[in-house]
């Protein structure tokens, strides 16, 4: 080992004040020190993601392809209701067969 002459003493010293302030508190983040997300910064998200959605799906509803598949699924679905009626009156009107 060295001389004892040749050790030399270190000083703390603390942190300037000013790296404190400019850390994020942890609302400002979205987590907690422990690393969990606040309840704040998951209903913004989940907030942000509902509207995205809607704003998303009222953007494709307005453009004339969706007009037009819309009105495809609903003559398939009255068609479909008409047919069922046909053989629901078929049905009715046949004789037993036992």
């Amino acid at each position: 080992m060295g001389d004892p002459e040749d050790i030399v003493d270190a000083e703390i010293v603390p942190d300037p004040p000013s790296a404190t302030l400019d850390a994020p508190a942890p609302q400002e983040t979205g987590y907690t020190p422990g690393g969990v997300p606040t309840f704040e910064s998951v209903r913004e998200k989940i907030e942000t993601r509902f509207g995205t959605a809607v704003g998303s799906s009222e953007l494709a509803s307005e453009t004339a392809e969706c007009r037009e598949v819309e009105e495809q699924y609903e003559a398939r679905q009255r068609a479909a209701h008409d047919r069922l009626e046909q053989i629901r009156a078929s049905m009715r009107d046949e004789p037993d067969r036992t």
